[in-house]
């Protein structure tokens, strides 16, 4: 059973880190407006940060009253080597983490286009994390060069960019947990009904 984040703030909590009953309480850090060149050295939100930042525009919530998708919670082993690949080498930027003996435990990002987030939530280790039912995408213009700058940086691509049946060009790797990702991009074609290769070649 996967824990919740909750647990850790329950001071006789056994939970998903093995820890002893005399736990800590988990630490939350804030990004502030200016990030430093290193995203982990995380820096507490000040008062005027917090003032500054009230100014800006706020993110789009109004729907009439529709359901919207916009976040992903993602179960990892370890959500600092997580922080590497999402953060790092995608380039998520950190919104908050939770740490807990200056680990981090939870971390929540923002995609680096867009205002959809994720969240990786660390869980003990006896819980799985695999998930063959889900798969996350990530659409980007430039597919190939991303591509090639993930190879560049020595990691490894389970397909490389190419354009498939449904007239989307994709590529996959598979994250630190094991979670498949496609890399794609569809442009218009996303919302738009899809008509395969072959049956756009038996119309001709």
């Amino acid at each position: 059973m996967i824990q919740s984040l909750d647990s850790f703030y329950t001071p006789d909590d056994t939970g998903a880190l093995g820890q002893s009953e005399s736990m800590k309480k988990p630490t939350r850090r804030r990004i502030s407006a200016k990030k430093s060149p290193h995203p982990p050295s995380v820096r507490r939100v000040s008062a005027k940060h917090s003032k500054s930042q009230s100014t800006k525009p706020s993110v789009t919530l109004d729907n009439e009253g529709k359901l919207t998708f916009n976040h992903a919670m993602i179960y990892v082993k370890d959500v600092e080597r997580g922080l590497v690949f999402y953060r790092d080498l995608l380039g998520f930027r950190l919104i908050e983490d939770f740490q807990y003996e200056k680990k981090p435990v939870y971390a929540r990002m923002r995609a680096p286009g867009g205002d959809s987030t994720i969240a990786l939530h660390q869980v003990g280790p006896e819980n799985s994390v695999l998930s063959d039912g889900v798969r996350l995408y990530f659409e980007v213009r430039a597919l190939d060069d991303f591509c090639r700058n993930l190879q560049k940086k020595g990691f490894h691509m389970t397909q490389l960019p190419r354009m498939m049946p449904w007239g989307w060009r994709h590529a996959y790797l598979n994250d630190p947990d094991g979670h498949e990702i496609s890399l794609y991009w569809a442009g218009e074609n996303r919302m738009k009904k899809t008509i395969i290769k072959a049956q756009r070649a038996a119309r001709v």
